[in-house]
């Protein structure tokens, strides 16, 4: 695949404010006259989110570990084909709340599914398409889940609902990834006020080629703007 977009991640465990974060960081490109694209993992399009429902439901039907990587993969095919690579061919700038390191922390770290096949899947599934940023929101679990427990309205899903250990592991797994891959994976506090994480965020955004270079679009000619 020929592309000229850029490809940025969030993620980060829940309450890290990831959806918030991507929100402003589409708006943030906006005013830099770069058109980006919201939309966030699983998920994305019509199919994608019906996958989603099926993944974050809670059930009388058990949900195994494997068979929940394979519909987060399964749901990732669908996205990838119908939103994220078409917008990356135009020039587009993607903003998604979550995607692939999201699967290796959190069925990965978090259920135990084998790290090795969950490569392989990404392998299959992606083609070699790799964010080109991914600003890691971390901040302690207990920070974390109590800002979820505070903002959630309605029960709690599949991965609400977990212990604080799971999440404890998927943190450990998060911090892991970003010392293996300093170049892609910045690591955001955000324990901090929304403004301090703004800031850091900026600093991180202004070296993107696409902004640094000031050409004031994407390659493909989009005008600046968000959409979702």
């Amino acid at each position: 695949m020929t592309r000229n977009g850029l490809f940025i991640t969030l993620e980060g465990i829940e309450g890290a404010g990831k959806s918030t974060v991507a929100r402003w960081v589409c708006e943030w490109l906006g005013r830099h006259a770069i058109h980006a694209t919201l939309t966030r993992e699983p998920g994305g399009t019509p199919l994608a989110e019906r996958v989603r429902q099926i993944v974050l439901e809670r059930g009388e039907e058990r949900l195994s570990p494997a068979a929940e990587t394979l519909l987060m993969f399964a749901a990732r095919g669908i996205h990838l084909e119908n939103l994220i690579r078409p917008a990356l061919e135009r020039g587009d700038c993607i903003v998604c709340d979550r995607f692939t390191d999201a699967t290796r922390a959190y069925q990965g770290a978090g259920r135990g599914v084998d790290p090795g096949w969950i490569e392989s899947l990404a392998r299959q599934v992606q083609g070699g398409l790799q964010p080109d940023c991914t600003l890691l929101l971390d901040l302690p679990v207990p920070m974390g889940l109590e800002r979820a427990r505070s903002r959630r309205a309605g029960a709690a899903d599949r991965f609400e609902a977990e212990a604080q250990a799971f999440f404890e592991r998927v943190r450990a797994a998060y911090l892991e990834l970003a010392q293996r891959e300093p170049k892609r994976i910045h690591v955001i506090d955000a324990s901090v006020p929304l403004e301090a994480v703004e800031r850091q965020i900026t600093a991180v955004l202004e070296q993107l080629p696409l902004v640094s270079r000031g050409t004031g679009a994407g390659a493909g000619g989009s005008k600046g703007g968000c959409t979702s």
